[in-house]
Order: C-alpha cells, then sequence, then structure tokens
C-alpha cells in the first residue's frame, strides 16, 4: 500500500500542475492545459457557469483562447494546499486580437487532484480592460 502524499509532495505536484496550465493557456496551446487534467476533469470558468466535462469539452473551450488573445501572460501566486485541493490567485494579461485593446484579469483557481492530475479546476476572475 502506497502511503498518502505528504504537503511538500502535493504542493510540488499542484506547483507542476497549475504551471503547466499557465503556460498552456500563455501560449495558445491547450494540449498543454488538457495534460494537467484526468479524462474525465470538470471545468468552472466562473463559479455560475456550467462545468465543462472531459478533457474534449475543456480542449475546445481553450483552442478558442488563441483566436481572442495575444502577448498573453498568466502568473500565479503563492499555491496553498489542502489534502487533495489547491488553490493559487492568478492574473492574466492579454491583447485582444479584434481591437487591439489590452486586458487584465485577475482572479483565483482552485483546482482538486487525484492520480496526480486535475480532476476539477474552479475559476474565479475579473476583467479589467
Amino acid at each position: 500500500m502506497t502511503a498518502p502524499a505528504g504537503p511538500s509532495e502535493t504542493r510540488e505536484l499542484a506547483v507542476e500542475l497549475i504551471d503547466g496550465f499557465a503556460r498552456g493557456w500563455a501560449k495558445g496551446q491547450p494540449d498543454l492545459i488538457v495534460g494537467s487534467l484526468t479524462a474525465d476533469a470538470s471545468f468552472f470558468e466562473t463559479p455560475f457557469s456550467e462545468p465543462l466535462q472531459g478533457r474534449e469539452a475543456i480542449r475546445r473551450y481553450w483552442s478558442e483562447v488563441p483566436a481572442n488573445q495575444s502577448e498573453i501572460t498568466v502568473t500565479r501566486g503563492e499555491i496553498y494546499v489542502a489534502g487533495p485541493w489547491f488553490a493559487t490567485e492568478f492574473k492574466a494579461v492579454f491583447r485582444r486580437r479584434r481591437t487591439g485593446e489590452w486586458v487584465q484579469a485577475k482572479g483565483a483557481i482552485f483546482c482538486e487532484t487525484l492520480a496526480g492530475k486535475i480532476s476539477e479546476m474552479r475559476m474565479y476572475w475579473h476583467r479589467y480592460p
């Protein structure tokens, strides 16, 4: 029987997963994003959104980002871990392709992990033009 992961292992996993997500967003590469997810992961874009279920639905959502956003930078804050859950703040800055307007989005991401991947991701954010 394998011992449960300790806090430092869970934090290291959280750093790896959220940094992979941020790289995928910044590079417009949805495969990097879904590579951090379980096959049946749930993704909530906002607290009031219906969840997207599974990698393919989530990939379709993030595949639209490169058509709308350019010059994307995504940074995260400190990661907080509680059991299989982790949370962090984030800031995304990008230029709208259609208008050239700069946008800054700030928020928080809450994730549950299962078997070394993100099984649920909830984003709470606000966009500032």
